[in-house]
């Protein structure tokens, strides 16, 4: 006994060590070329050694076997040596394809042939210009506006894509620089911000893992002179949910140096909703204001999508059970919506939502096919859809969930949906997942036509995500995901996925 012990103990440090010397590959890789290094949509970046190895573990869902440390480490070393333009690159499914044409990964010359062929897409000119990066303003710097913040700052890289440049509140205090420098550094739900923060209250700025970021005093969308910053053609995301037609924010167009604007919140009118992996084929160079919808619509726009491609979706009920937000009291008081003036933290909340019908702004297929209601809960993040459908072709659970899961693993949409299995999954086990929402495949009923499908999101981190993918698509950032998809089989007929 004492014996396997000692072997165990010296497996996880020789393993440990391997994943240690992968860190450097990975960072140069996301700074020097904007590449970003993930294993089933689990990003390599900026994670601990410990990180590393419990993402080689999770690659057992695509299979039977953990992923092998020493395979990654051959596919970074070579990518490090093709050196990439931007992508965002599956080192998993690298590693897969190779086995499934050529066996083992240790001719190196062989595997530097067949990752030029796979990225061929984005081998660059190294003497080819370094692109410039996109200005990102900040309008507004509550739950949403901290977040895009911690994700832009983290994303950062060399500076070649989404450059967090500015944020603009009303002054709420005598000291409130150093008030919202300290809800970024700390937050009750998400943790506190990985790295460091500096503010210099001379000249409003705050300064956070080398990202600088003014902050801009100011109660008018439109007076604003950004230029006096040094910030150009930049995109204005609006945090605030002031206003949601053309008319409330095109009022942003008239501050100078400012190009775009994109919304957190759906749009009403004419404004175009987008959910990312979706529809944002559909931002055209001329789209100066843009919504990136709300979570819950990000959160069942994929697998709605999913289903309907593999299955057809003939109608269907959306239950939304929803952690409470800000514009909930606390304890009871006057409240002008119905309902929510009752106390948020000690009572469940018949409310409404309009992310059944906004699907269809996205999957115009789906228009007049679903319902929708939501119940607010007291718990302060992560929310949880209920997707009763009819569907047009019969399945069962084994098989609905197999297709699911290879939706997440392969498909395009690998970047919205997550899956997984587990009979001892809650809430908070979810907080700060990237994916838009995440099947949760024990929960799934299939009787034939008859569907009920339980999908769990980050109303908050995964929602940010999303959008951040919307303001890259803007912005003509948004690194091209390699490999390139898998066909999904779905009851041996092969199904595009959207």
């Amino acid at each position: 006994m004492s014996h396997e012990f000692e072997a165990r103990r010296q497996d996880w440090i020789a393993r440990e060590e391997l994943a240690e010397r992968m860190i450097p590959l990975i960072g140069g890789l996301y700074r020097d070329h904007g590449v970003v290094t993930s294993i089933h949509g689990r990003r390599l970046i900026n994670r601990s050694a410990v990180e590393l190895l419990k993402a080689h573990r999770f690659a057992r869902q695509a299979g039977d076997v953990e992923l092998d440390l020493e395979d990654t480490m051959r596919v970074l070393e070579a990518l490090r040596d093709i050196a990439p333009g931007p992508a965002s690159i599956d080192v998993a499914r690298l590693v897969s394809r190779y086995a499934d044409a050529a066996g083992e990964l240790d001719d190196a010359a062989a595997l530097a042939d067949f990752l030029r062929a796979e990225l061929a897409p984005v081998l660059v000119d190294v003497d080819a210009a370094p692109a410039e990066g996109t200005d990102v303003v900040l309008y507004g710097f509550g739950r949403i506006g901290r977040l895009l913040a911690r994700i832009l700052i983290a994303h950062s890289g060399g500076g070649q894509g989404l450059r967090l440049r500015a944020i603009v509140v009303r002054r709420g205090s005598d000291n409130d620089l150093q008030k919202r420098a300290s809800l970024l550094r700390r937050d009750s739900v998400h943790g506190p911000f990985q790295g460091t923060i500096e503010v210099d209250e001379e000249a409003n700025t705050i300064l956070a893992n080398g990202t600088l970021i003014q902050v801009i005093y100011s109660d008018d969308p439109a007076s604003i002179d950004y230029t006096a910053y040094g910030i150009r053609d930049a995109i204005v995301v609006d945090n605030t949910g002031r206003w949601r037609d053309e008319a409330g924010l095109e009022q942003h167009l008239r501050s100078t140096g400012v190009s775009r604007v994109l919304l957190t919140a759906p749009g009403k009118g004419a404004i175009k909703n987008i959910v990312h992996g979706i529809n944002h084929d559909v931002i055209e160079p001329g789209d100066r204001i843009l919504s990136a919808a709300s979570c819950t619509t990000n959160a069942i726009t994929p697998v709605l999508a999913a289903i309907d491609e593999a299955y057809g979706v003939v109608r269907g009920h959306v239950e939304t059970v929803h952690s409470f937000t800000n514009d909930q009291n606390l304890i009871d008081n006057f409240h002008k919506g119905d309902r929510r003036g009752r106390s948020a933290v000690l009572n469940m909340v018949i409310a409404e939502t309009g992310a059944a019908k906004a699907v269809s702004k996205a999957l115009p297929q789906l228009e007049g096919k679903l319902t929708g209601s939501a119940i607010r809960v007291p718990t302060p993040d992560v929310s949880l859809a209920i997707l009763n459908l009819q569907l047009e072709r019969p399945t069962d659970k084994a098989t609905l969930n197999g297709f699911l899961r290879q939706t997440s693993l392969t498909s395009p949409l690998r970047q919205q949906i997550d899956y997984i299995e587990s009979p001892e999954v809650v809430s908070t086990d979810f907080v700060g997942s990237n994916r838009a929402g995440i099947v949760d495949g024990l929960a799934t009923i299939a009787d034939g036509t008859d569907v009920v499908l339980y999908v769990w999101y980050d109303n908050e981190y995964g929602y940010s995500c999303q959008v951040v993918r919307v303001i890259e698509a803007m912005a003509g950032s948004h690194p091209i995901v390699l490999p390139e998809r898998v066909p999904v089989v779905v009851e041996r007929e092969i199904a595009p996925v959207p």
